[in-house]
């Protein structure tokens, strides 16, 4: 079994199982509940249209090489990671809302993320003869996207006590995929990894924070809200962007490229969760 396969492997093992956690905790009521205060279309079009374009442009200004560029694009396609939830709980936000969005953005990458990597790739002319196989992307993320979240939404509804005995089981395993994921793909892709160089870390970090300050404008008047939407915003799906990496660009350092702004990206989140909490562990003081 190759390299290739293996992070294949694990990150669809690793998507299905946290999508499928996810449908096990929710039922749709809550999920809809959850959605109709918020900013619905504005969070979409931040995160389908404007995350995207500012991360072609910023590749295409600082002249970044075609696959980092192209693994910052399939990062900017995928957004909100299925740990939003858990970021969220830490800094003490809206957390039925970071559920609501990080179970409704799933089934939203299986359509929008195919055309947004396959419009972004086109803005990208330095990446050559790399294409993007839209219609065989799709199938994958139904697959391993879609039917897991509903799985686990349909277990819920209809066999509450099967989701009590499964549920935690099913966390821990999806959780410890994704994290033997990660490492095994930096692990195998640490040479491209270290040769990713400061420029392209510094252009990511830039991306990385003005998604957040987009996300952080998205998510309404309530602080809360706006902590989750910029959380979702700004931490992109690195199991969906690894896998359509080792899909798509096989042979290529596109991996390594998701893999290292990937680990900047999680680096930033728990930055970010660990300042808003000491800031509100502050003010609980004063006040």
């Amino acid at each position: 079994m190759t390299t290739e396969t293996i992070i294949r492997v694990l990150s669809i093992s690793a998507l299905s199982g946290l999508l499928l956690g996810v449908g096990l905790r929710l039922t749709l009521t809550q999920m809809i509940d959850s959605l109709r205060g918020c900013r619905l279309a504005l969070i979409v079009l931040v995160n389908f249209a404007l995350v995207p374009t500012l991360t072609v442009a910023a590749a295409r200004a600082f002249g970044l090489a075609p696959e980092l560029a192209i693994g910052m694009l399939l990062l900017g396609a995928a957004p909100f990671a299925p740990v939003v939830p858990v970021l969220s709980r830490m800094a003490r936000a809206d957390l039925p809302l970071a559920a609501g969005l990080t179970a409704l953005f799933p089934l939203l990458c299986a359509v929008l993320t195919p055309l947004v990597c396959a419009l972004g790739l086109q803005a990208l002319p330095s990446a050559g003869e790399l294409r993007f196989n839209t219609g065989t992307i799709l199938l994958t993320l139904l697959g391993t996207v879609t039917l897991p979240l509903a799985l686990g939404l349909a277990v819920n509804r209809h066999w509450p006590r099967v989701r009590v005995r499964v549920l935690r089981g099913v966390e821990i395993v999806a959780e410890a995929t994704g994290a033997l994921s990660l490492a095994f793909a930096t692990f195998a892709q640490l040479p491209n990894i270290l040769a990713t160089g400061w420029r392209g870390l510094l252009v990511m970090l830039l991306v990385n924070e003005l998604s957040l300050r987009l996300g952080w404008f998205a998510g309404g008047p309530a602080r809360s809200a706006r902590q989750v939407v910029g959380l979702g915003t700004s931490n992109r799906n690195i199991a969906l962007a690894l896998l359509l990496a080792i899909q798509t660009f096989p042979g290529t350092p596109v991996a390594a490229a998701v893999v290292a702004n990937g680990l900047l990206m999680i680096l930033l989140g728990l930055l970010r969760v660990a300042y808003w909490h000491s800031v509100q562990a502050r003010l609980g003081a004063v006040t």
